[in-house]
């Protein structure tokens, strides 16, 4: 790993190719796994607000989790993730849940329609933009992992042909969560790291 200001990053974020091919993966990262996306009691807090700008683009299922639960829920861990339909689905899937329609289109996230829309301010879940870096938090400190997954294999296969690394892909989110003079500091490391041959 590599220290940037009060951040390290792994040496797989900043030499592993990615980017995400919808095309090819219909945005599954959405509607599989066994828990929901880790979310701050902030971003809730700013989710609830905006409930009313995107209730009408969810599913009937995922209203009546939301209805029952809230938009987000403590995991087996303690973590707090957003609400699941089915046990897997987030409940901002905007696409039908039904198997007949899986793998014909991309799932859309209602949150972030909304917001490419201009609909509403908050663009999505930090931890969903930044993915597949999983942020973990040491006090002051965090440390930013690429977390594989065999159903980003096409994302994987798009960075290798357009010679993408993790860290480049992500620069926006990056940007988001840490700001613009951290990541240019990340951009100088990085350099310095390929000049010295280190990756």
């Amino acid at each position: 790993m590599v220290q940037v200001g009060n951040v390290l990053v792994s040496f797989d974020v900043l030499t592993k190719p990615f980017a995400c091919d919808l095309a090819a993966c219909h945005g599954t990262c959405c509607v599989e796994g066994d828990a929901g996306a880790p979310v701050t009691l902030d971003e809730v807090a700013e989710i609830e607000s905006l409930l009313p700008e995107i209730e009408e683009d969810l599913t009937d299922e995922a209203r009546e989790v939301i209805a029952r639960q809230g938009v987000a829920y403590s995991d087996p861990s303690g973590e707090l993730v957003t609400s699941i339909v089915h046990g897997k689905h987030c409940v901002f899937c905007q696409k039908p849940l039904d198997s007949s329609s899986q793998g014909s289109q991309p799932t859309l996230c209602a949150i972030e329609k909304a917001y490419r829309e201009h609909r509403i301010p908050f663009q999505k879940p930090l931890s969903c933009h930044l993915y597949p870096i999983r942020v973990s938090r040491f006090g002051e400190c965090y440390a930013l992992n690429y977390n594989r997954w065999d159903i980003c294999q096409s994302a994987v296969l798009k960075g290798q042909r357009e010679g993408t690394p993790l860290y480049l892909y992500l620069r926006e989110p990056l940007v988001r969560a840490f700001g613009q003079a951290w990541y240019d500091e990340l951009l100088l490391v990085t350099s310095e790291l390929h000049n010295q041959h280190l990756i």
